[in-house]
């Protein structure tokens, strides 16, 4: 049978961390396997589901590149589809018309309560075969076993056994004409042929409700797979203080998307030391089956760390696309300044994060923002500052093609021109060319401003050293 999974979010808010694991567990099991992944939205949740949301894990899921094979599915285009299957159980016997109010439901609860009784449907309507008829109380219930244990491997937490008499007649579909949610993934899982449900382990407790369910249609259950939950650095429940933000936000923070993706495949799952996975070595390496028991705590500075990595390594050509998109949101005008290459080449030693890139490049792309005085001081009014940048500025202004070897033999010709050491030329230039003390190499910190704005702040560091 071909391997099929599904991601099956609700679209009641962003594509969270601890969705975007769940998307990439499961899109991972399914190529490891040959498989097919599903993307699905379950959207019957009619007073919190929005198109914003829809949108914002449609846009995850495309800029993680999490691509899926079907879907993505809407529930509430299967209305019908819940509706035929609920009466189909209903004319099995295996599920019921219930018409309480809702004051007699809390009226049962409130009693049971007060006698130290787990609060539970009582069953008043189980067995009367009550025919359908227009009430606006009406839900349909399902029958749940009385006796037996519902028994299922699970492939992350291994045996787990529950009591049937836990659990009592859920209802499958509401007064508003509307699933619940047990039954409506019930049914979305067999009619699209799911064979793994990989999900957040707070559905644990739903899972042997919709085994019965899965029973009762007599259909094959899926195997099942709970992933541990994802804390903060602290241990506590992982919240928007340490960083539980939408996906996009990580893009909009300057982080890679297969950098996140290589953070998140760590969070629960290892192969040896290895820190640094490509996506070929994710789909060939994973199996949810080695998914840790425990949870795993999200880590800011450890996903920086792991962001640089891939800065350092990777082709700067394959990051442009990326970088061009921080570049743009910096309003630079990308014509009056270097190719984006250029810059990851020259920052990527210095900066963890797109973002951050972008940002330290804003002095290649105007005028230098603000003039560090004390730089100015130290730098610009030593004995050698004027002939250094004077021998710079010639060796500069004779270079016929503008290459950073070039650059870096010009200011070395300029350092013998002087009689000095390279120190004492770079200094002095740095200043000439950001402002500051600090900066890339000099020679990519010369070569990024281009050879027309180089030669031009150069006679600018000149006149504020008083030549």
């Amino acid at each position: 049978m071909t391997v099929r999974t599904r991601f099956a979010p609700s679209p009641t808010g962003y594509l969270h961390i601890g969705g975007a694991r769940t998307a990439l567990y499961c899109w991972l099991e399914a190529k490891h396997r040959g498989g097919e992944f599903i993307l699905r939205i379950e959207d019957t949740d009619r007073e919190r589901s929005t198109e914003a949301a829809v949108q914002a894990i449609l846009d995850g899921m495309q800029w993680l590149q999490l691509g899926h094979d079907e879907g993505p599915y809407y529930q509430t285009l299967r209305m019908e589809r819940y509706r035929q299957v609920a009466e189909e159980l209903v004319r099995a016997g295996k599920a019921y018309y219930a018409y309480e109010t809702k004051e007699e439901l809390e009226a049962t609860r409130a009693a049971q309560m007060a006698a130290n009784v787990k609060p539970r449907y009582n069953g008043h309507y189980r067995d009367r075969n009550e025919p359908l008829r227009d009430d606006p109380n009406r839900v349909i219930r399902f029958k749940n076993p009385t006796a037996g244990s519902v028994v299922f491997h699970d492939k992350v937490k291994g045996r787990i056994e529950w009591s049937n008499e836990e659990l009592d007649d859920l209802v499958i579909f509401r007064s508003d004409g509307f699933p619940t949610y047990n039954f409506a993934v019930v049914v979305d899982d067999i009619d699209m042929k799911i064979s793994d449900v990989i999900r957040g382990d707070d559905h644990v407790n739903n899972t042997p409700r919709q085994i019965n369910i899965y029973n009762a249609l007599n259909a094959t259950t899926p195997t099942f797979a709970h992933l541990p939950m994802i804390l903060g650095p602290d241990g506590q429940k992982l919240s928007k203080r340490h960083g539980a933000v939408g996906v996009m936000q990580y893009r909009d923070d300057g982080f890679l998307p297969h950098a996140l993706l290589n953070y998140l495949v760590r969070l629960g799952w290892s192969h040896g030391d290895q820190e640094i996975f490509s996506r070929e070595q994710m789909v060939a390496l994973f199996d949810v089956a080695d998914v840790n028991h425990s949870a795993a705590r999200f880590d800011l500075e450890k996903l920086s760390w792991l962001n640089q990595q891939y800065l350092k390594s990777e082709d700067p050509a394959s990051l442009v696309p990326h970088l061009q998109w921080h570049l743009d949101a910096c309003g630079y005008d990308l014509a009056a300044g270097p190719a984006p290459a250029d810059l990851i080449v020259a920052l990527r030693e210095r900066c963890r994060t797109l973002k951050e890139l972008a940002e330290k490049a804003a002095i290649w792309y105007g005028p230098i923002p603000a003039w560090d005085e004390a730089a100015v001081t130290k730098h610009l009014t030593t004995p050698t500052a004027v002939p250094a940048l004077k021998a710079v500025h010639a060796s500069l202004a004779a270079l016929a093609e503008w290459k950073v070897e070039n650059v870096h033999a010009a200011i070395e010709a300029a350092a013998a021109a002087i009689g000095e050491g390279m120190g004492k030329v770079a200094q002095p230039l740095r200043v000439a060319m950001t402002g500051t003390q600090v900066s890339p190499a000099i020679d990519q910190t010369v070569y990024l401003a281009g050879q027309a704005r180089a030669l031009t702040r150069v006679e600018d560091a000149l006149k504020r050293a008083g030549a």
